[in-house]
């Protein structure tokens, strides 16, 4: 019993370590749909004298990666339609041309504005339009919550590190009559530290198991959930691949834990 409890003060802050880095996973799958969707959704307006090609666009910024040209009969019969006297032709020859940019990443206001720049450097270039203000509103939302996830999964992952240090102190210490004998017997602090290793490395394994269950799980109960917004989305929610990242982290950070400990130990003997 006492054996059990050993092993779960050990497997419970890694599996809150692991799930921190699951989370992280998750809320970057999550947040890169979201960005994808923010730059399609994003476009620079350009009114221009004459018709402009796509590679010009091009050449003028790298960062503009689609352009699409706005309709002027559209816009020339709905004008000519409030009046009366003047034909959709005539307002067609008078009309400048209208394009609609889309960029190859969601970029912050600086970068929209050196883009707006080079724009109306162009000389056929009359106006562009960036809607700075609601881009600005939605860039540093998305910043601030991608912010705050980092610094709470942070402090998460070191108060945890610091209780499996603390545990693999305890274990240590119960082993630590065999480990002088090793130690007399001239073996190095790597043999004489692996059943620190092999009982951490276990625990590993199970702690890993654990949190690719609970969101598995989460993932089947998202796709059932009747929640619009978690049934389009439950795919994002876990990925065996992720399987590999965590038991990766895993079996470092146990391997990190007994380093840390065994040298450590060997500093305060000397």
């Amino acid at each position: 019993m006492k054996s059990i409890k050993n092993h779960m003060m050990f497997i419970l802050p890694l599996v809150a370590i692991l799930m921190g880095i699951e989370f992280f996973l998750v809320f970057d799958r999550v947040t890169n749909s979201y960005e994808q969707r923010l730059k399609e959704n994003y476009s620079i307006l350009v009114v221009s004298r004459h018709q402009i090609d796509v590679d010009t666009f091009h050449r003028i910024d790298k960062r503009i990666s689609n352009v699409e040209e706005i309709k002027r009969q559209n816009i020339a019969d709905k004008i000519a339609k409030g009046m009366g006297d003047i034909s959709g032709s005539d307002l067609m020859r008078a009309l400048p041309y209208f394009y609609a940019l889309h960029l190859n990443s969601y970029l912050a206001e600086d970068d929209i504005k050196d883009i707006k720049e080079r724009l109306l450097r162009y000389r056929d270039i009359k106006r562009v339009e960036t809607f700075g203000e609601n881009h600005n509103a939605k860039y540093n939302l998305f910043i601030f919550i991608k912010t705050i996830f980092w610094v709470f999964a942070s402090l998460m992952g070191i108060v945890s590190l610091f209780l499996l240090i603390k545990q693999m102190e305890v274990w240590q210490m119960a082993h630590m009559e065999r480990m002088r004998i090793m130690e007399i017997f001239g073996a190095p602090m790597m043999l004489r530290s692996g059943v620190l290793f092999k009982m951490g490395l276990v625990d590993a394994f199970f702690s890993t198991l654990i949190s690719g269950v609970i969101f598995y799980s989460l993932k089947e109960w998202a796709q059932k959930s009747g929640i619009p917004l978690l049934e389009s989305k439950y795919e994002l929610l876990f990925s065996f691949s992720d399987m590999l990242i965590l038991s990766s982290m895993a079996f470092g950070i146990v391997i990190i834990a007994v380093i840390f400990v065994a040298l450590s130990t060997k500093e305060v003997r000397e």
